[in-house]
């Protein structure tokens, strides 16, 4: 647009507080390492840490997308049934509760002393065995990977046109053709970004392998992290671990860049499709099979929350003083987070949407968006070292772990306040700016007048999305924690790490139960003062 100077300085103010920090975090950590002593770099340890993160990633990764796909293509030939959107929503809960109840819940199915543990005792058989080690964490990272493969794969059957059906349908394809011919090319172009995906997820796992880890040869890099700053004060060994992490995530997420193919549509969309493979009976079995499995592996784990919850000592747990004090702090972290989070994205929405709008430049502002999302190469613990490097000559850094902990929580949610408000933003001045010009209004003028009145629900959503992540998080917390002042997720790590599992399933459905209570209250605040 000739003439007209783009809205530059909030999108370099969130940039500077996005990857700038990130950078100067690792370029701290970089020039410590550098600085450090003469010990060997690449000791037994450290090998086979490395070795084990990517060992779990890998397997995690594969067995996540194995179940995922005829789950997804049992939900794509069923496009329309009752209930398919409840289960599609029920896939998106792992993805929202917190990490360290659902690790509970795993548990509490899976576990020797779990549901179904208990069930084949009764029927004659030998319990499960310990969960914890390889196999407690490749179960845990399935459970939470799984159904997000199967959301994000599924809308890439809404790309297969309709010609492809309807000459499915007139030449009597059998199920394992159009598998081979019209969905399989579909599943090629969206597969090799979600398995990256899903890798760095796993590569960066913290809660999972720290409750699950079965000690030092169950360990990846980012729990080895915290180890060495908070167990054995080794910072040089820490920054070696933090940096090797930093590296490969770089890699690999370069590799997303050049293979991700963002599908069209959504995965509720619930087109009518005529396929000729979704009407025999032995088809209706094998999806409903593949539903049925898919649904209890997510539902079950859910449910056991409720069910253990319910049945611990609620009442004590309710009446303990220090529960409800760790429970404002776990609300306080939150709201804080989620504050950070919608500010830093709404400024480098307001620049993004000018440079994809105005200017046409749609794949220069994803990319900038993308930049401003540095939370799958810099993870928490590898943030929250690089912050402990650089304050801690000038701060009591364990003093201040709350802070530190909103502080972080903030950077690394904005990628979810991105995904609600970066649509929106830019619709908005695509509707507004010929009405805006007309009218004569510029800058902050034509944002409180025209455009907050269309932004104010997304940006309500967003921060209930980021402060109810935030309120569960267990990591950033954990790794500037001295236990004096603990969040509701400490809580629950420490009753789980002393054994007391009837306390740990009432905290574990109470953590639930206040993380889903910050969302509806943000949601129902901002719905009465905006009116959204």
């Amino acid at each position: 647009m000739v003439g007209y100077k783009p809205f530059i300085w909030p999108g370099g103010v969130a940039l500077l507080l996005t990857p700038g920090l990130a950078i100067i975090a690792v370029s701290n950590l970089l020039l410590t390492f550098l600085r450090g002593s003469d010990s060997p770099v690449l000791d037994t340890y450290y090998l086979t840490v490395l070795e084990f993160t990517v060992t779990q990633a890998l397997l995690s990764t594969l067995l996540s997308v194995v179940f995922a796909l005829p789950v997804t293509c049992a939900l794509a030939r069923r496009c329309q049934f009752l209930g398919r959107n409840l289960i599609i929503t029920l896939f998106g809960l792992p993805l929202v509760v917190p990490v360290i109840v659902s690790v509970f819940g795993v548990i509490a199915i899976w576990g020797h002393n779990g549901l179904v543990s208990e069930a084949i005792t009764v029927l004659g058989l030998q319990p499960l065995k310990p969960i914890f080690g390889l196999n407690g964490i490749l179960i845990t990272h399935v459970f939470f990977n799984m159904p997000l493969v199967v959301r994000l794969l599924l809308p890439a059957w809404d790309l297969i046109p309709g010609e492809s059906w309807r000459t499915a349908s007139a030449t009597g394809m059998t199920s394992g053709a159009i598998f081979r011919y019209i969905e399989l090319p579909r599943i090629k172009e969206s597969l090799p970004g979600i398995s990256i995906l899903v890798f760095l997820l796993c590569f960066t796992s913290f809660t999972t392998v720290l409750v699950m880890g079965g000690g030092p040869q169950a360990t990846t890099l980012e729990v080895a992290i915290y180890h060495e700053i908070r167990s054995n004060f080794n910072v040089e060994k820490a920054v070696l671990l933090a940096l090797t992490q930093v590296a490969v995530c770089l890699v690999i997420s370069l590799a997303l860049l050049q293979v991700a193919i963002l599908p069209e549509g959504t995965a509720t969309e619930n087109r009518n499709i005529n396929r000729p493979d979704g009407k025999t009976l032995t088809s209706q079995i094998i999806d409903g099979f593949w539903i049925s499995v898919g649904g209890f592996w997510i539902l079950a784990p859910l449910m056991a929350i409720v069910l253990k919850g319910l049945g611990g000592p609620l009442f004590y747990v309710l009446t303990n003083p220090e529960v409800w004090k760790s429970g404002i702090r776990s609300v306080m972290v939150g709201l804080g987070a989620g504050l950070i989070a919608v500010s830093i994205g709404s400024l480098l929405c307001l620049t993004t949407r000018d440079i994809a709008v105005r200017f046409n430049k749609v794949k220069l502002a994803n990319q900038l968006e993308l930049i401003g999302s540095q939370a799958l190469i810099i993870s928490p613990v590898v943030l929250g070292i690089g912050l402990f490097v650089i304050l801690s000559p000038w701060i009591a850094v364990f003093s201040y772990s709350l802070i530190l902990a909103t502080f972080i929580n903030g950077l690394i949610t904005v990628p979810f306040a991105l995904r609600f408000m970066s649509p929106t933003f830019r619709q908005t001045l695509v509707y507004h700016d010929k009405l805006s010009t007309s009218l004569g209004l510029t800058g902050w003028s034509r944002i409180r007048i025209l455009e907050i009145p269309t932004i104010k629900p997304v940006f309500v959503t967003a921060f209930a999305i980021t402060a109810a992540i935030a309120t569960g998080d267990l990591t950033s917390v954990i790794f500037f924690s001295t236990g004096r002042e603990p969040t509701l997720a400490v809580m629950l790590y420490q009753a789980m790490g002393n054994y007391r599992v009837d306390e740990s399933a009432a905290i574990a459905l109470l953590l639930m139960v206040v993380c889903l209570a910050v969302y509806l209250l943000i949601k129902g605040v901002g719905r009465v003062i905006f009116r959204t």
